[in-house]
């Protein structure tokens, strides 16, 4: 059996053959909703991003290359990099409180 690559086509070779789960966490920020999305990209490379919403409005975006992470430990890293920005977004809060 022979692979051919073409050029803008997916490469099949490139997706995980276990997709992982992206997050989705949403907090009350006084009257606003404030929503933390973490999402899995196979294409072009490994990546995940980390979108931030304050009252449905688009605010931030936090991009991880994942292409030397070995596909067992995608899980864990795309959990530990949207719990990570979900704590500098709570502490940045907590020091406009203070």
């Amino acid at each position: 059996m022979t692979t051919v690559i073409i050029p803008g086509m997916p490469d099949p070779a490139n997706e995980p053959l276990n997709e992982p789960m992206g997050r989705l966490d949403a907090f009350d920020v006084g009257p606003k909703k404030l929503t933390v999305q973490t999402e899995f990209f196979a294409r072009p490379n490994w990546r995940i991003e980390s979108k931030v919403y304050l009252a449905g409005a688009l605010k931030k975006v936090y991009t991880e290359d994942l292409s030397q992470t070995p596909e067992s430990e995608l899980q864990r890293t795309i959990d530990q990099f949207h719990r990570m920005k979900i704590d500098e977004i709570v502490a940045g809060l907590r020091k406009l409180q203070q």
